[in-house]
């Protein structure tokens, strides 16, 4: 059955720049009789329309976001043909964003009075700018003509941070919606439940390199049962505030905001105080615990 999936993942429909105009195909004709049925005649229209295009981009940047994890965690004929089509996949986000772009130029352009009224927000703006650039220099930077004049080491920081950056801002986006206001639609939670559990795969992936690094470099070495324990519990405390972000927000804003110090972080960083992933934080503490190790076990002929 492998062998037949296997072969079916390789059929060339679905790799390679087939599988992008197979995907970006749909997405512009979809844009375009979009365009045509809302007109484009006012802001909240255009803000629809800037709404539908992330919506038709956020999956393929879940996808390449958890690729690597994927390989790692469930090795096999999907984890192959996710990895090999990792950059086609997070060129199909780019696409579907730059449709977001054009409407977002649209209404700032023509629609400039309904943007400052009731879209613009400095820190948001600030997030949008420095992610577009990440994207803009992802993108180029995926061809080869240009990534050979980039060291590998750059490349990698320049395309791991990127794709961080960009989650982070779709997830935080689907967070707020379902935490802060008060009509969140189904879209909303298939959103934000799928980009945490792209993050949580790339926390199971590190802890699962981390574990075999472990057992390598000091074979003898074996886990701390009090840590595990711990971490798993943290774990567990970190799922159930993923759930009832709602219940615990306003206390952590009353904690988190109004300090004189950070006054400019509110203003400036993007999503400080990072509120949307306190529970990935969580998991993540709890994952390295889990991996505590006590060193090297002395061997029984040396007692």
């Amino acid at each position: 059955m492998s062998n037949g999936l296997n072969a079916a993942l390789k059929t060339k429909t679905i790799n390679g720049w087939k599988l992008f105009w197979l995907i970006t195909g749909p997405i512009s004709i979809a844009m375009v009789i979009a365009m045509m049925g809302a007109e484009i005649s006012s802001g909240p229209a255009v803000s629809s329309m800037i709404q539908l295009s992330v919506r038709c981009a956020v999956p393929w940047l879940y996808f390449a976001f958890a690729a690597s994890s994927v390989q790692i965690l469930f090795p096999g004929p999907f984890s192959l043909w996710l990895a090999r089509n990792r950059k086609y996949l997070g060129l199909c986000f780019a696409a579907a964003m730059a449709w977001q772009g054009l409407f977002i130029v649209w209404m700032v352009t023509v629609y400039s009075d309904y943007y400052i009224d009731e879209v613009y927000v400095l820190r948001d703006a600030i997030e949008g700018v420095v992610g577009y650039l990440f994207l803009a220099a992802m993108t180029v930077t995926s061809f080869m003509p240009v990534r050979k004049h980039i060291k590998p080491g750059h490349w990698k920081l320049l395309h791991k941070s990127g794709i961080y950056f960009l989650w982070a801002y779709a997830f935080s986006v689907y967070w707020w919606n379902l935490f802060y206001y008060t009509s969140p639609v189904w879209l909303d939670y298939v959103y934000y439940w799928g980009g945490f559990l792209a993050c949580c795969l790339r926390i199971a992936a590190w802890s699962t390199k981390r574990r075999k690094r472990a057992e390598k470099n000091a074979p003898g070495s074996e886990g701390q049962p009090a840590f595990a324990i711990a971490g798993y519990a943290i774990i567990g405390v970190g799922l159930l505030a993923a759930s009832i972000g709602s219940a615990w927000r306003p206390m952590a804003e009353d904690m988190l905001y109004g300090y004189a110090m950070t006054r400019w972080a509110e203003l400036y960083l993007p999503y400080w105080p990072f509120e949307p992933f306190l529970s990935l934080f969580v998991i993540a503490l709890g994952a390295y615990l889990t991996t505590k190790v006590r060193g090297f076990a002395v061997p029984e002929r040396a007692l």
